[in-house]
């Protein structure tokens, strides 16, 4: 699992069938900032994810990868390898929170 920030949407009108009606979303994995550990900062890659959670841009969110994309309900038989399974309310390292949904 890794957490990421939605930066973009992808729109696709020709596609396999079994992904007609799916939310397809960009994301940008974010880490620990290592210099003092006080913030998430963004690692220059980008994913490709099935959002299965109605999230939207900006959200920081939970992803998979692999074969645990396709372990949802929604997701089972789709020719995916990375998916959104939640959105983060907060992250905290030892005492430290570095990332705090304010909804």
């Amino acid at each position: 699992m890794f957490i990421a920030r939605i930066t973009g949407s992808l729109v696709a009108t020709q596609k396999v069938a079994s992904m007609v009606g799916q939310k397809l979303l960009i994301v940008e994995p974010l880490r620990v900032d290592e210099k003092d550990a006080s913030s998430l900062k963004p690692t220059g890659r980008t994913f490709v994810v099935v959002d299965t959670v109605g999230a939207g841009e900006g959200e920081v969110v939970l992803c998979v990868q692999g074969s645990s994309a396709r372990y949802t309900p929604e997701t089972k038989t789709l020719p995916i390898d990375a998916a959104i399974i939640g959105i983060v309310d907060q992250v905290q390292i030892g005492a430290r929170t570095v990332f705090k949904n304010d909804h």
